[in-house]
């Protein structure tokens, strides 16, 4: 039987897979208008140079019949044009229901689907709302991504989106 030591495992498997969380929290507004509907949201991250590095998760109506919610995914205009026109949805650990108004922390793995390839490096948070009836907002947060943990890194939204805030844990 080989034995491997820990630092042939991390050669191995790549500076990715290392033990790191993204930690990730948005804020969904209260809003006070006479018909509120929750928001479309997809969160995303992606390189410097603006291109697709993965798709964290989208949330939307996931229980209307006949995937009807679907539909609606094309009022996320920079995350539908970028990568979601292409996506056969619902997408597993992707795809989400919508949320409501308050703070939502969601964390993933390093070894996740979106971030087990993903290597060392800038990147950009990207958080796109978009609500019936009301307006659409995209956020972007830039983190590092790699063997370190980090502060969390934020911004504020102004009207779809409240705060979002991005950390990378160990």
């Amino acid at each position: 039987m080989q034995k491997i030591l820990p630092f042939a495992i991390t050669t191995l498997l790549g500076s990715s897979a290392m033990a790191a969380e993204l930690v990730v929290k948005v804020e969904i507004p209260k809003l006070d208008v006479a018909e509120y509907h929750k928001p479309y949201v997809a969160l995303w991250i992606e390189r410097p140079d603006q291109t697709m590095a993965a798709n964290l998760q989208v949330w939307y109506d996931v229980k209307k019949n006949n995937n009807q919610g679907v539909k609606w995914l094309k009022d996320l205009r920079q995350w539908w044009r970028r990568t979601g026109r292409e996506l056969t949805l619902p997408v597993d650990g992707v795809s989400a229901a919508t949320r409501i108004v308050g703070e939502h922390t969601v964390n993933f793995s390093g070894n996740s689907a979106a971030l087990e390839k993903l290597p060392a490096g800038e990147y950009n948070l990207i958080v796109e709302a978009a609500r019936e009836g009301g307006g659409r907002e995209v956020l972007k947060v830039p983190f590092q991504w790699g063997g370190k943990e980090s502060p969390a890194v934020t911004a504020q939204g102004s009207n779809e989106l409240g705060k979002v805030s991005v950390q990378v844990k160990k």
